[in-house]
Parts: C-alpha cells; structure tokens; sequence
C-alpha cells in the first residue's frame, strides 16, 4: 500500500511568499511492518551484503555484556502483538495469558554475554536498506545505488556517548552472491535500539526551512501571522514546515536544542541525508498522518519500528556534500 500525505492545511506561500525561497523536498519513508527480503528497501531488513565480504562490527572500547538479549526483544515483540490481537472472550479483554506473562517475566535484561570482553568483535545490527530506484532525492555519490546503514546499539560511543552509525554503500548489480546466514548481535544496549522489520513506502513531499533558521523578517512575519491562543490553530512548525517520521533528505528540525552548524572536518556545511524519527507522528503532527493511516491515527501505528531514539526524539545523519567519505556525523534531537 502507498502512503500518502495529505495537503497541507493552508498555503503558507500565499500568506508570505518569501517562503518560497526557503522550500525544500525530502523523501518521507514511511515505514511499516512486513517481510523485506534483501533485494527491496527496508527498516531492520535483511541486507544485500556481499558473501564474500566480511561483515562490519565494533571494537570500539565499551560494555557490550549487558542489555536486552536480542532474541528476547524480539520474542516479547511477536508475544505481545499476538495477545493484544486476540479478540476478547466471555467478556475479558485481549491481553497475555498468565503462560504469557510468566514468560515474558523471564524475558529480562541482564548480563547475557559473560564472555565478551570490551573490544571484542560484535556485529553491526542493520538499520536500513535504501535502494535508489525507491527513495528519490537519495542521490549516492559516483555510481552507487544501494545505501546500507548499521550501528552498534550502545550508548558508548563519541563525546555524545550515542550508537555507532556506519553507512555503506554499493552498487547493488556488483552483489552476485548475498551472504544468506547474516550475523545478529546477541546483546542490545537498549530494547529500543533494536528495529522490527518494515518495508518501506517512499514518498517525497514540499517541506519548508525550519522556522529558527529562517530570515528575521520572515520569522517576524511568521509570528505576528501565527494564532498563539487557539491551541488549535495551524501551526508553522507543525504543520507547515518539516514532516515527522523517517526521511531522506530535506531540512532538519532542531526543536530540541535550536539549530547547530554541522560542519565537516573540511569546513564545508553537511548535507541532511537521513532522519530516524522514534513516532511517524504525534498529537501536534497529525496533519501529516498519511490517508491511508487516518484509521490507526490512535493507535501505536505511529510506532512501526520500535525504534525510539534518545527521549523519544530523533537521529539525525549528515553527510559531506562534497566528499561522503569524509567522516559523517550523527546528531541527536
């Protein structure tokens, strides 16, 4: 099913045409809970990764023992979705049966892996799969056209103390053999680092700069435009500006810490490539629920990979417009 976000409540071009030199387009990835297999995009998918080619891990110095066991996250996840989808008897509700509970009491966190130690190898978890020919605006450097992104799912990494982000990419016609058995790390940090898997509903929309970075006549304007006592009003941040949810490309929303300058070790400015929002909407976005959602807009929908990134915010990966192989960077909002 394709995903597709509704028009926006007003023409805000039309209110103050000055915007229209501040627009933008990023691609919304709308992803949703399925079956990927290694030759289609996806979230938490299983990846297009050549046989032959060693797959990545950290060895980054950090506790990699304890945390929630990966296939225990995993179980949990199929236990509680299939309780919850019962259709209630005898007038009880849906919900776990007491055999249920009683395993997912077992399902803990705890020291799993005893035997490894701070750099020991541990396998990269896989994040997401875009292919070119899906996600317009994804626009890879020479010839490539497949981006595979991993991390270590710790927050032990960098000044920030945040997950490792790698990003790979290829040309997917160069993978003559996939690598069929591909590793899973047998710890998470956090249950929240680890993804369900989706596939993936691309969808590239008209975003506009966000409001902070704009002109001071435009933002002067934009205030004395906005209806700051009707809560119900519409809003330029949240329904004018940048989508919520996952996304290539487009602007950046720094609604948590205001905008930083994300500068590459050649001075250059970096480039937004992707964003991993932890909601694909919530109470002040949901003017962007797509259509065909509007049936599920209460319901946790809004949450299809499980992934939920600091306080519930989102990971926001940059990338040199000049040279990708300098380093990118990760910035949390």
């Amino acid at each position: 099913m394709t995903r597709s976000t509704p028009e926006r409540p007003l023409d805000i071009e039309a209110v103050i045409p000055e915007l229209s030199g501040h627009r933008g387009t990023g691609t919304r990835l709308h992803p949703r809970p399925g079956s990927p297999v290694p030759e289609e995009s996806s979230v938490g998918g299983p990846l297009l990764w050549p046989a032959d080619e060693p797959w990545p891990t950290c060895t980054v110095p950090h506790k990699r023992r304890f945390g929630d066991r990966v296939a225990d996250v995993r179980r949990r996840r199929r236990i509680l979705a299939e309780a919850w989808s019962r259709p209630s008897t005898r007038g009880q509700p849906s919900g776990p049966t007491e055999e249920e509970l009683r395993i997912l009491d077992t399902l803990r966190r705890g020291r799993h892996a005893p035997w490894l130690g701070d750099t020991d190898p541990i396998p990269l978890m896989p994040i997401a799969q875009l292919y070119a020919r899906d996600v317009p605006g994804l626009g890879l450097p020479d010839d490539a056209d497949l981006l595979q992104v991993l991390w270590c799912p710790f927050n032990a990494h960098g000044e920030d103390r945040n997950v490792d982000v790698h990003l790979f990419r290829r040309r997917a016609a160069d993978v003559t053999e996939v690598l069929a058995e591909q590793p899973e790390l047998e710890v998470a940090g956090r249950d929240d680092y680890v993804p369900d898997l989706c596939v993936l509903h691309p969808e590239k929309v008209v975003e506009h700069q966000y409001g902070g970075l704009l002109p001071f006549p435009i933002r002067a304007r934009l205030d004395e435009w906005q209806d700051w006592e009707d809560e119900n009003a519409v809003s330029y941040q949240f329904d004018l500006s940048i989508p919520p949810g996952w996304k290539i490309g487009g602007f950046a929303s720094w609604h948590v810490t205001g905008p930083q300058a994300v500068i590459c070790e050649c001075g250059r400015e970096m480039d937004l490539l992707l964003t991993m929002d932890s909601r694909e909407w919530d109470r002040g976005t949901r003017s962007w629920v797509p259509s065909e959602d509007q049936d599920v807009v209460d319901t946790e929908a809004n949450t299809p990979t499980w992934i939920v990134v600091g306080r519930g915010g989102s990971l926001l990966v940059f990338v040199c417009p000049s040279d990708w192989d300098h380093p990118h960077r990760v910035v949390l909002q």
